[in-house]
């Protein structure tokens, strides 16, 4: 730990550690500064001043205000790094407030200038007013008052107890994981959405998002018509219908909305003001209620049914009585479901509590336990009280014992046989809805109850949906939706949102039909609870050290459970609207997996991405290679990969999907410099491989020259299993202009690979490889090959050695006589084609232990090499424009052929393709690579190496070893002499390349191997360029490690 020097402690400094010493600002003001590149305290630990600070909140939350000071604690380098105190200069660095209560800082945001008067504070709401009043108040609803007393008819008291207690179940089991999720760290607005997309990812969480909000949006109509539907029946029940009974529905519910949008407008004050008068409407209507049961039972009230506290109605009402076409326990499931889906309405304006960590967990387990007693005890009352069927006419009275009298009306001297027997019956639990208002005391109170428990769930849900909806276009998932994003005030109350589910709910409302409302509601809501569940059990079986909920009355499996549960009720309910919603929301999560927007939210799906990987690379080690199992995979020396493009995308078409790809950087330089400069390249890398769409890794090392940095990525690429096989590399343009210790690098690095058992892959393109000069990324240039246009090889995969030849354009086809006639030097010079910047092949790779050469033939394509691999031909924007055409195979052979033994060495190649299951056109076998090349050639070659030669006039050894001391680069002339067949070998090699595949696509041939200590880099470096010179189209030169790749046995 670095030490600052500081004034002489006072006399409490006595080395104790205390909370006092730590936060101490007199003492922090009186030490020494330094100039640090965060702003770090300087406190007194144990009677020494520290740079290192004190865990503090400032330290994790980008909180600061404008204007503000900085908290932040020290970098490493502050710590690491050697300091250097700036004169005159004291460290003077605002402190944290111990007397603060919690620790965090005065405002979420800077409140501006500091010059400027201070924003205003907005509203913040506790756990009682802003979650469990407005849980309950949501929960509670028209159902409460008009269909609970009829279900309790139907499904009798211990069924209804059950449909209860089922639907709590589930939301009890949501109620649990939104507790988890919602104190696993900070949570700010956007309620459900928020949650749901910080835990499983945008994909998801965007698209219940935005269902979520329409589904409230909805909800508002839906809780509107039923306020407009009661007050509709009091109209005809005093006959003073305005239009008619459905225009009625509509114009009292335009009226409604708009009122209830100017007390949204207002502020969420006032909406929490109107919110706690409904609440203390609705707890007054179940006093009268409740008063009512008790009250001795007027005339009036026995003849609709209501006897007050009996035990044999109790009894009666205890069974169930099916009627009609929703007599049926799960039909009155989906009835009394949706008025136990109000339990996110606290978490929906999570931005306007002041803990939502607390607030949500508490009020909504609350609200649910409280809400789930007021069911139980209203049906069980209601029960016990009326009977299910009532005339009302005071003309039904009978005496005790009356003959023709049956049921249970008939002991307490009423006759309900007719209206019975008849089902026309106007009362009664199963035929007047309003059985709670005649039961009650004063009945207009459970009206009031009723206006109060529409109008307060309709509030709840015209609030929660611009809040969720605002969340999301902030995010800009989705296109078109950012200008509904903008808040306003101190609350930034979304007042576009508002104005959006006012239309939304004005459309609906004039639908003037609950019953088709409810079930897609319904459905949106439970699809949010399967999400909610499956997003805590998500994350508690991934293990993510970040999931860490304060609190712990939850269980991964029954959040698993609550969210299997939820799917199941919701094709309970209605199985057509089940399928709307999963199709819309798979519908938007489409949209967002292709779109991929710029978010990192720390999932639990990239937990899940990364416990899945580590576990398939763990098990890929116990297990056993295999020659059918082999895959290149490729450690490619580019440099900044933008830097090479055509080596990224040559090597990326035989690693797409198939396998691994390295992309291999080594920074020299010194560590210090580089070190920063490595942290950024490599993000911006790998952003641009994801662009370029490049299935690949990229890795960068730091060191002190070329070789050395390839030596550390040869032997540390790579996991486990998943190690490069390959080094590929672009061919040294410049080697003869380059400083010689240079070259040494460059064929050293291969040597290097053969070391470490890798194959070799060396492309050369005539305009090179580094486009690092070029102002564009991708120059594009005119290619000789028809626009547009892609190979397509086969899935089959060996080593590379593949050589393609591709069909010409028709108007560049020649004559297979011009093509078959050794060129001239004149039609050599003339002025090549250029070639494009990246290639944009896609195909396998195979394996030649010969040389190889391919030739353009008409209307086929063709493949020189020993083993080819499958071709379908070219193709034009991806797509096959003809009959698949198979690859042709020329072999070169090493010794002179008569035309006896030529169909023979045909014959076996044939045989051994066919072993191999690889598809061919045919094999042509060129007899003529031994004769000797044309003496220009010849005399270019040695004019290409004269440079480098020592001239030593076959000295011995110990004097040419002294001559080339400190240039082991030199060829002297014993070397030259003693390499000359295999330096004539690439001369012949090139004139039949020139021969035989000007037109090629691509020629791939058997890289040459020089020997270590043998072969000068010059002499290798020569032949390299000999072989592939004055050649138009791009030239891989390849070689194997020596281990087999292919079988053609299936085990």
């Amino acid at each position: 730990m670095a030490e600052l020097p500081c004034a002489e402690p006072p006399p409490r400094c006595s080395g104790r550690f205390t909370i006092s010493t730590l936060l101490a600002a007199e003492e922090a003001a009186g030490c020494e500064g330094t100039q640090l590149s965060g702003s770090s305290l300087c406190t007194r630990t144990f009677g020494y001043n520290t740079v290192d600070v004190v865990p503090a909140y400032e330290h994790y939350a980008n909180s600061r205000g404008v204007g503000e000071a900085g908290r932040g604690r020290p970098s490493l380098a502050d710590l690491h790094s050697i300091l250097k105190p700036e004169p005159g200069h004291h460290l003077r660095v605002p402190l944290p407030d111990p007397q603060r209560s919690n620790g965090l800082p005065d405002t979420e945001e800077g409140a501006g200038e500091p010059s400027s008067a201070p924003a205003p504070e907005p509203v913040r709401f506790g756990w009682v007013k802003g979650v469990m009043i407005r849980c309950m108040l949501n929960i509670w609803g028209v159902i409460l008052y008009l269909r609970l007393p009829w279900i309790t008819a139907q499904a009798g008291i211990a069924l209804t107890w059950l449909i209860i207690l089922m639907s709590v179940t589930v939301t009890t089991i949501t109620g649990l994981s939104i507790s988890a999720i919602s104190t696993n760290g900070k949570v700010k607005s956007g309620g459900t959405y928020f949650l749901i997309s910080r835990s499983l990812g945008p994909e998801l969480g965007g698209s219940i998002g935005l269902i979520f909000a329409f589904a409230n949006a909805v909800a508002v109509a839906m809780h509107t018509v039923g306020f407009a539907e009661t007050v509709r029946d009091l109209l005809q029940e005093h006959d003073s219908l305005i239009v008619d009974p459905t225009n009625d529905i509509r114009i009292i519910g335009v009226l409604t909305v708009t009122v209830l949008l100017g007390i949204s407008l207002a502020g969420m004050e006032w909406e929490a003001k109107a919110q706690i008068l409904f609440f203390l409407v609705i707890l007054v209507s179940f006093i009268n209620y409740l008063v009512g049961t008790v009250i001795p039972a007027s005339a009036e009230k026995q003849a609709k049914g209501f006897f007050s506290y009996r035990a044999d109605i109790f009894a009666q009402n205890f069974v169930p009585d099916w009627r009609g076409p929703e007599g049926s326990f799960f039909g009155l499931f989906s009835i009394f479901f949706p008025s136990a889906t109000g339990i996110l309405a606290g978490a929906n304006i999570s931005g306007d509590l002041k803990d939502p960590a607390v607030a949500i967990p508490k009020g909504t387990l609350m609200a649910i336990f409280w809400t789930t007693v007021s069911y139980l005890v209203l049906s069980a009352t209601i029960g016990a009280c009326v009977l299910r069927d009532a005339s009302g006419s005071l003309n039904d009275s009978v005496a005790l014992g009356s003959p023709g009298c049956e049921g249970l009306g008939c002991s307490y001297g009423w006759n309900f046989t007719d209206c019975a027997q008849q089902q026309s019956c106007r009362y009664g639990l199963s035929n007047y809805y309003q059985s709670m208002s005649m039961v009650s005391g004063f009945g207009p109170l459970i009206t009031a109850g009723i206006f109060g428990a529409t109008l307060s769930s309709a509030l709840a849900c015209l609030v929660s949906a611009p809040k969720v909806f605002q969340c999301l276009c902030k995010d800009q998932l989705y296109p078109l939706i950012g200008f509904f994003g903008k808040g306003y005030g101190k609350n930034s109350e979304p007042i576009r949102g508002y104005m959006l589910t006012y239309v939304i709910a004005i459309g609906f409302i004039l639908i003037a039909e609950l019953n088709a409302i409810a079930p897609i509601i319904s459905n949106f809501f439970l699809c949010s609870y399967a999400l909610i569940n499956f997003s805590c059990f998500h994350a508690s079986i991934t293990n993510s050290p970040g999931w860490r909920p304060s609190f712990r009355y939850y269980s991964k499996w029954s959040a698993l459970f609550g969210a299997t549960v939820s799917v199941v009720i919701m094709f309970l309910l209605t199985w057509w609207a089940a399928l709307i919603a999963f199709g819309i929301v798979v519908f938007l999560l489409g949209y967002v997996l292709y779109k991929k927007p710029d978010v990192n939210w720390g999932s639990s799906m990239q937990a899940s991405s990364y416990n899945l990987a580590l576990s398939y690379s763990v098990g890929l080690s116990e297990v056993d290679e295999h020659i059918k199992n082999y895959r290149p995979q490729c450690l490619v020396l580019t440099g900044p990969p933008n830097f090479r493009p055509a080596l990224v995308d040559f090597v990326g078409t035989f690693t797409k999907n198939l396998s691994l790809m390295i992309c291999g950087h080594v920074l020299i330089g010194p560590r210090k410099q580089r070190v920063p400069e490595a942290r950024q390249a490599s993000d911006g890398h790998t952003r641009w491989l994801l662009k370029r769409k490049i299935k690949a890794f990229y890795t960068n090392v730091l060191s002190e020259d070329l070789r050395s940095g390839v030596q550390m990525l040869l032997q540390a690429a790579g996991l486990g299993k998943m190690r490069p096989n390959i080094v590929a590399l672009g061919y040294k343009r410049d080697w003869q202009a380059a400083a010689p210790q240079s070259l040494e690098d460059y064929v050293g690095i291969l040597h290097d690979a053969f070391d470490f058992k890798h194959g070799v892959c060396l492309l050369r393109l005539r305009e090179g490889l580094n486009v690092s000069r070029v102002p564009q990324a991708h120059r594009r240039v005119r290619a000789p090959l028809p626009p547009q246009l892609t190979l397509h090889l086969g899935q089959q995969s060996i080593l590379m050695g593949m050589a393609l030849a591709a069909e010409q354009h028709p108007a560049q086809a020649s004559t297979p006589s011009s093509r078959r006639a050794p060129s001239s030097r004149a039609s050599r010079a003339r002025k090549p084609s250029t070639f494009t910047g990246s290639l944009t092949m896609e195909g396998s790779h195979c394996s030649s232990p010969t040389s190889s050469a391919a030739r353009s033939d008409g209307e086929n394509a063709r493949s020189g090499c020993l083993l080819a691999g499958r071709s379908t031909g070219w193709t034009r924007r991806g797509r096959r424009t003809g009959s698949a055409k198979r690859a042709r195979v020329s072999r070169l052979s090493s010794r002179s052929l008569s035309s006896g033994n030529c169909p023979s060495l045909c014959g076996r190649i044939v045989s051994l393709l066919s072993k191999f299951r690889l598809g061919f056109h045919e094999v042509h076998v060129l007899p003529d690579i031994n004769q000797q090349p044309r003496p220009e050639h010849i005399r270019r070659f040695e004019e290409l190496i004269a440079p480098f030669r020592l001239n030593d006039g076959f000295k011995d050894e110990a004097a040419v070893n002294e001559l080339r001391q400190g240039c082991p680069w030199k060829i002297s002339d014993d070397e030259a002499h003693r390499h000359r067949a295999k330096s004539l070998r690439q001369v012949r090699l090139n004139e039949i390349l020139l021969d035989y595949s000007r037109d090629a696509a691509l020629i791939a041939i058997t890289l040459p191997i020089g020997r270590k200590g043998r072969c000068p880099s010059s002499l290798y470096m020569a032949w390299l360029e000999t072989l592939s010179q004055d050649l138009r189209p791009p030239v891989l030169l390849i070689r194997g490690n020596q281990e087999n790749v292919l079988t053609f046995y299936c085990q």
